[in-house]
């Protein structure tokens, strides 16, 4: 019988013995429109044919008339703690699609597969794939014509919430590691920024003494993890995971010019993020860390309540990294 349960994290998810998991959130999906929404068309595009994954692509509609407009790339990582939610969900096509015009940029959303039945570090793997499919249009002869004929490559951002935020860190330390655009620009990485939106770090100790030492709090995350990661030894020490405390873990070669993290101060997570853009600044690397907190706010509300006030102050934020309005 396929109905006894080994891990009950409702509302989330079920996981059963028999290994079946049942989502319960961010299972819905959303077309893309090919009639503008807030000015912005978008369409699906497959970026891996062996594995059938896709990336949802953003245009403002006033690019897509024109054949010649360059416009900042914009490369984002759903969150979800790598087990719920997809590129597709009307959480992510809202968040897209408004980033996408106030960014006034062309965005590209990842969709990788999922843990547990894909653990880490495939969510990982996929996302590299993703963004190298999307680098082979830098020359302007890659196989999907709004890159080619509107991306600026001399303008990519990364950018992610919770998990998506921890992917797209990972993905700009490959890129530098990797040499992504070593053909075409003496060895860069090819990324201009990140920005990591209440990002998923978290260690199995508390960083500080500010940090959250409820037990069921930090269980809560770490089995999160684990549930995600079942195969490392190290549980919550694991340097996908736990990328702020560990020594082990150098910031200094960080594949970007400039940071934008975004915090949430009712955030279990708040601290971590803190403590990302301090070790940071610390670290040698050159680039300009900036720091944006959201006062009496949670994980992701910006996702919850896109139209409340905070919200809109954080995607002004977001969006002026983007457009250069930070400088």
């Amino acid at each position: 019988m396929d109905s006894e349960i080994a891990v009950d994290v409702s509302p989330v998810f079920k996981i059963y013995k028999s290994g079946r998991i049942e989502r319960l959130m961010g299972e819905t999906t959303v077309p893309p429109s090919s009639d503008p929404e807030n000015g912005v068309v978008s369409k699906d595009v497959v970026y891996s044919p062996d594995d059938n994954l896709s990336v949802r692509i953003y245009l403002p509609e006033k690019a897509a008339a024109e054949s010649g407009e360059k416009l900042p790339l914009l490369v984002y990582f759903h969150g979800g703690g790598f087990v719920i939610e997809t590129a597709f969900s009307p959480t992510y096509h809202t968040f897209l699609t408004a980033a996408t015009s106030a960014s006034d940029c062309v965005a590209v959303s990842v969709d990788y597969r999922r843990a547990p039945e894909h653990p880490i570090p495939i969510s990982y793997d996929d996302s590299w794939t993703a963004l190298k499919w999307v680098f082979s249009h830098i020359a302007g002869s890659g196989s999907e014509d709004w890159l080619n004929k509107h991306a600026d490559f001399g303008k990519v951002f990364l950018a992610g919430d919770s998990a998506g935020a921890n992917i797209a860190h990972h993905m700009a330390t490959r890129a530098a590691k990797e040499k992504l655009c070593s053909d075409l620009d003496g060895g860069d990485s090819g990324i201009s920024g990140i920005i990591l939106v209440h990002p998923y770090f978290w260690s199995r100790t508390p960083i500080d003494d500010k940090e959250t030492r409820d037990a069921t709090m930090r269980s809560k995350i770490e089995a999160f993890w684990m549930m995600a990661s079942p195969n490392n030894k190290d549980g919550a020490d694991d340097p996908w995971i736990n990328v702020v405390k560990s020594e082990s873990v150098d910031l200094s070669g960080l594949g970007c010019g400039k940071v934008l993290v975004m915090v949430a101060e009712k955030d279990a997570l708040v601290r971590q993020g803190l403590g990302y853009a301090a070790k940071l600044e610390k670290s040698g690397w050159k680039g300009r860390v900036e720091l944006v907190e959201s006062e009496g706010e949670d994980h992701v509300f910006h996702l919850m309540k896109p139209d409340c006030d905070k919200a809109l102050e954080a995607m002004q934020r977001f969006s002026g990294f983007i457009k250069g309005d930070d400088k």
